[in-house]
Formats: C-alpha cells, sequence, structure tokens
C-alpha cells in the first residue's frame, strides 16, 4: 500500500512539472498550413482579400471553369434567354465529351434544369458543352463570351479555351489563379444565390430518355463537405492529372460568404482540409459591418430653381466592410458630403452626395447618396403661381 502510494506521489509531482511547461498556440494568418500551391480566402460581399498565398500565379484549373459555365446560363435565364423548363438537345459533339460525364447521348433531350443539376452536382462535361451550344449556337462562340465576362470581372489571369476544363494545360492558354477563380466565384453566388439550391444537393437523378427507353442516372455531388461543413453553399471542385486537385468552396454564417480557393492539391483529402481550414479561418477572425439605407437618416436638401424647395434623399445601396481581427465596429467612422449646389431639375437616383466611411483615419469606401424624385425647373409662371398663393390664396 505504501508503495502505491509513493507511486502516485512521484506521478503528480511529475505531471506538476510538465503540465505548466505545455502551451497552445492560437493559429494565427502566417501560420495557416495549405498543401495547395495557391489558395485564396476572400469575403464575397466586399470582395476583400482576407488570407492568400500565391493568389495571381496561373495554374490548370481543371472543372472548376463550370463557375464561369455556370455565370453565363443564370444569366441568359435572368434575361429570359432562356428558361429552366426548355428542353436542350445533346448533339453528338456534346456526348463525345469524355472526363466526368452523364453519358448523355446523341439527340437525347434534357430540361435546362436537369442540365444545371448535371453541372453542378456531377461536374458533367457532355452537359457543359450542350448548354453551351444551346445559349451561344456553339462552344466556341460560348467561350467567346467566357473571356469576355472574365475581362469584366477583373480575372487577369485567367483565359478559356472550353467551357468544362478538360485536358487543357498552361501552354495551350486555358488557366486561371486562385484569386481570379475567386473573383468568378464571387460573381456567381452573389448575383445568383439560386446557385445553391444546386451546388448543395449531395444525392440527385435525372432520366435519360432515349431509343432503348428510360433510364435513371444518379448524380453524387462532387464537393464532399457538402456533407460535413456547417454553413456550406457550394461550390465546385476540379481535378485532372495536370490540375491536381482544386475547389471553390463557398460558406455563409453570421451573415458573412465566404470563398475558400484552393488549386493544385496533392490529394482530394487536402484540397478538403485546406478549404474548411481556411473558411474557418474567415468566419473566427472576421466580423461583417454593415450599414443599410434605412440606417442612414438624411434630412431633404434644398433645391434652387425648382418647383419644390426640397428634395428627399437616401443612400443607394448597403455599405459593408470586412472587419478582421483586432478592428471593430467602433471604430468607423462616417462623413456625409454633399454637393455643392443642389439644382433643379433633379431626376430620381441623381447622385447627391456620398457617405465616406474611414477605418482609424484611413478611408475603406463610400456610397452614393441620390434623390427619391424627380423635381422639375421652376419657370416664370410658377413663381408668378407661387407669389399668388403665397400672398392672395387663403
Amino acid at each position: 500500500m505504501r508503495k502505491l502510494k509513493t507511486i502516485i506521489f512521484l506521478t503528480i509531482l511529475l505531471l506538476n512539472c510538465v503540465l505548466p511547461k505545455i502551451s497552445y498556440a492560437k493559429e494565427s494568418e502566417d501560420s495557416i498550413e495549405t498543401t495547395g500551391k495557391s489558395v485564396v480566402l476572400m469575403e464575397a460581399t466586399t470582395g476583400n482579400v482576407i488570407y492568400e498565398k500565391n493568389k495571381d500565379e496561373p495554374l490548370v484549373m481543371a472543372s472548376i471553369t463550370k463557375i464561369m459555365t455556370l455565370i453565363l446560363i443564370f444569366e441568359a435565364l435572368e434575361e429570359g434567354k432562356i428558361k429552366l423548363e426548355d428542353l436542350v438537345s445533346v448533339s453528338e459533339y456534346a456526348a463525345s465529351m469524355g472526363g466526368s460525364q452523364v453519358y448523355l447521348e446523341p439527340y437525347e433531350t434534357q430540361t435546362v434544369n436537369d442540365m444545371i443539376k448535371c453541372i453542378s452536382i456531377a461536374s458533367a462535361n457532355d452537359a457543359c458543352v450542350a448548354m453551351s451550344e444551346y445559349i451561344a449556337g456553339s462552344e466556341t462562340e460560348f467561350v467567346s463570351r467566357m473571356n469576355e465576362m472574365a475581362k469584366k470581372l477583373g480575372m487577369e489571369h485567367t483565359h478559356f479555351l472550353n467551357c468544362c476544363g478538360l485536358d487543357n494545360d498552361i501552354d495551350s492558354g486555358h488557366y486561371s489563379s486562385a484569386y481570379d477563380v475567386a473573383l468568378m466565384s464571387r460573381e456567381l453566388i452573389t448575383k445568383y444565390p439560386q446557385i445553391s439550391d444546386y451546388s448543395t444537393v449531395w444525392m440527385d437523378s435525372i432520366i435519360h430518355t432515349t431509343k432503348k427507353g428510360e433510364s435513371e442516372f444518379g448524380l453524387t455531388n462532387t464537393n464532399k463537405l457538402v456533407r460535413s461543413y456547417e454553413g456550406i453553399t457550394g461550390l465546385k471542385t476540379g481535378s485532372t492529372s495536370k490540375a491536381k486537385y482544386c475547389l471553390s468552396a463557398t460558406a455563409r454564417r453570421n451573415g458573412m460568404d465566404m470563398i475558400a480557393v484552393v488549386m493544385a492539391a496533392e490529394s482530394p483529402k487536402d484540397r478538403f482540409h485546406d478549404a474548411a481550414k481556411l473558411l474557418d479561418y474567415g468566419f473566427a477572425n472576421c466580423e461583417l459591418y454593415k450599414d443599410e439605407p434605412k440606417d442612414n437618416s438624411l434630412e431633404p436638401l434644398l433645391v434652387k430653381g425648382g418647383k419644390t424647395k426640397t428634395v428627399t434623399i437616401q443612400t443607394k445601396e448597403p455599405f459593408s466592410y470586412v472587419l478582421v481581427q483586432n478592428e471593430g465596429k467602433d471604430s468607423i467612422e462616417k462623413q456625409v458630403q454633399y454637393v455643392e449646389d443642389t439644382v433643379a431639375p433633379i431626376k430620381k437616383g441623381d447622385k447627391l452626395g456620398e457617405i465616406q466611411y474611414y477605418l482609424s483615419g484611413k478611408q475603406i469606401g463610400s456610397i452614393d447618396i441620390v434623390s427619391l424624385e424627380d423635381i422639375d425647373k421652376a419657370y416664370y409662371l410658377d413663381y408668378l403661381n407661387g407669389l399668388i398663393n403665397r400672398y392672395f390664396v387663403k
């Protein structure tokens, strides 16, 4: 018994000596370790880059290409050029696509809605090409529009050769960077948030209707984070022997949308682990400051030479900014600046000033103050009527 007590005493003494030396260091931005050759963490509302590694390096992007394809599909839907229930006929060329596919047969038809499912969930190359031909007449013309959109979005290190990302390399002219992928991911999830109705589906199916009859084909999401990451909203995976393993992962928590792009990871597990780690860092260390138009009480402005003396005004849109780590909302200051003279005529929506936002003395952005109504210019008869109403009409 004495020997047992002695052993316990010595054990406790040893632990007391060792445990105080153990510390748990909080992970900082500099200590984020990712296996991907190039990574970017972006907050979607503002477009601010929170973390990056080799963000502008052009790399093979594989099926992440399809993010741009989806942007053009949803753009065509928004403009009324196509509808979800439209039937899309599959050409022999589209059916011949290799790689990831849903085995569409020549002259088979699928709805636009099901084609989007095939692209978003199963990363189907054949569905991509079929949709490109349906929207633009040919894949070549569709790809030209993809490159135009890339320029519009400021994607300076991107060029497309096809709509699906199959079997191309940088030398051939099909490439992008992690930052550019984040830019097009941001465009897709902020302008067309309905994409998450497709990109978060784990399993679904389509019906093949051909000369052989009807058969069901199962679709399984290539993005494994759909099943495991809280707040996941998408978005797209990509992998080839040249691109290795790529991923653009999007998630939403506490009003913030984060985009984590990982390119050229060594394994599927690495890309998902990297993306989750980046998203975790973003949500743990960032807070979204948002100033809504309803939060800004602005007095009507005096109008010179108008039929009415004042014009009602309001901020045009919300202002958003991502606060990182020790930055606090209380540190943000607002300054209201108006145009020198508010002179009629004024059209609804005309800019009459702006609110400027400052953090620690540095301007971080601004939003326009606009007119909420039309104010016509006053002429001689308007002034005369005003005098008559003022002095003679009771």
